[in-house]
C-alpha cells in the first residue's frame, strides 16, 4: 500500500522529481483549503512536508492518525508544534546547519549595505545623480567592533568573515564556545559594539530580548542586523529608537510580522534595509534543504535509516 505525503508548500524542482518518481508514495498537495480538508477528513496522510509557512499544529496532528513524520525544508521549526508531535510519537525532520553559509553571507552583505551606505550610492547612479557623490557619507567595517548574540554555527561563520575584514569580534551566547573571540555578558556587547548581529533561536527567553532598555544601551551610531527571528526584537521600540536617531541603522531579513504592512514606518526609513526573508533562498541552499529533507522523509517512511542528524526530536523519541 503506497504511503501518502502531503505537501503544504512547493519544494525545489529536483526534490519534487524525487517525490514523483517514488512509486511507493502518493504525493498530495494541500495548497488550497478544500484539498487540505479532504485529506484531513480521510485521515490519509503518513507524512507532511512544509517550508516556513505551512502550519502544523496539534489539531492537524489529531486529525491524521497515521502521521509518522513532519518535515521542514529548512532549519527553524516555528511553524511546527514540536512538543505536540513528540507527545504523539511523530518524528520531526529538518535540515540542520543547511543554511549557515548563506545566512552568514547575507548577514555580512546587509552589514556592508549599512556601513558603506551602498543603497544610496547605487541609487544615485541609477537616477543619473553621479555628481551627487559629494553628498555620499559612509565608513568601513575594518577596525570596528562586531558584537554577536548567539555563537552557533551561523554566528561562528559570521565571526570568521568579520575577522577576515579586520573587525574586532566579541560575543554573548548561552555558553562559551571554543572560538578565538571574546566571550562576555550581554550588556557589554550592547554597550561597546559598533555593530550587533543576532543569531539566536526564538524562545521564551529571547523573544523581545532587544527591547527599549537594550536599545538604550547601544551606541547612538550602532548598526543592528537581524537574520535570525523577527520577534527577538521589540519592533515598536526599534522603530522609535531609529526615528529618534538613537540608533545608526537597521538591516534585517526577518520581521516580527511578515510581510510588513505597506505603511509600516520601519521600512520607510532611509537607514533601514529589509529583505523579504530570502537569506536561505539561494539556489544552492534551497535545493540542498529540499533534497535533504525529502530524502530523509522517504527513508523514514520506508523503514530505512535517515541521516544521523535529521530528526530534530530524536532524543525525546528515543530513536
Amino acid at each position: 500500500m503506497p504511503k501518502n505525503i502531503l505537501l503544504l508548500e512547493t519544494v525545489a524542482d529536483e526534490a519534487m522529481q524525487v517525490l514523483k518518481s517514488a512509486k511507493d508514495m502518493n504525493i498530495l498537495t494541500g495548497f488550497d483549503e478544500a484539498s487540505l480538508e479532504k485529506h484531513i477528513t480521510n485521515g490519509e496522510v503518513d507524512a507532511i512536508i512544509t517550508r516556513g509557512k505551512g502550519q502544523v499544529r496539534s489539531t492537524l496532528m489529531d486529525s491524521l492518525p497515521n502521521l509518522e513524520v513532519i518535515s521542514r525544508c529548512g532549519l527553524g521549526l516555528d511553524n511546527i508544534d514540536v512538543k505536540a508531535a513528540t507527545q504523539r510519537g511523530i518524528k520531526v525532520v529538518n535540515a540542520p546547519n543547511s543554511n549557515a553559509n548563506t545566512i552568514a553571507e547575507h548577514t555580512i552583505s546587509l552589514l556592508l549595505v549599512l556601513q558603506r551606505n551602498l543603497y544610496h550610492a547605487i541609487t544615485m547612479v541609477k537616477e543619473d545623480r553621479w555628481l551627487d557623490r559629494g553628498s555620499y557619507v559612509a565608513d568601513e567595517l575594518h577596525g570596528k567592533t562586531l558584537g554577536i548574540l548567539g555563537m552557533g554555527n551561523i554566528g561562528k561563520k559570521v565571526a570568521k568573515i568579520a575577522d577576515a575584514l579586520g573587525m574586532e569580534v566579541m560575543y554573548w551566547s548561552s555558553k562559551k564556545e571554543e572560538v578565538p573571540y571574546s566571550f562576555t555578558d550581554l550588556d557589554t556587547v550592547l554597550e561597546t559594539s559598533d555593530c550587533i548581529s543576532l543569531h539566536l533561536p526564538l524562545t521564551a527567553s529571547t523573544e523581545n530580548l532587544i527591547d527599549a532598555k537594550a536599545l538604550a544601551k547601544m551606541k547612538p551610531s550602532a548598526l543592528l542586523v537581524n537574520t535570525a527571528r523577527g520577534k527577538i526584537i521589540d519592533q515598536t521600540a526599534l522603530t522609535e529608537a531609529l526615528y529618534a536617531n538613537r540608533l545608526g541603522g537597521f538591516a534585517a531579513d526577518v520581521l516580527s510580522e511578515e510581510p510588513p504592512a505597506p505603511n509600516d514606518p520601519l521600512i520607510k526609513l532611509p537607514n533601514t534595509h529589509i529583505t523579504a526573508h530570502v537569506g536561505s533562498l539561494t539556489k544552492t541552499t534551497y535545493d540542498f534543504m529540499c533534497m535533504f529533507t525529502v530524502q530523509n522523509t522517504l527513508a523514514i517512511l520506508r523503514g530505512e535509516k535517515p541521516a544521523e542528524n535529521c530528526i530534530f526530536n530524536r532524543n525525546e523519541l528515543k530513536v
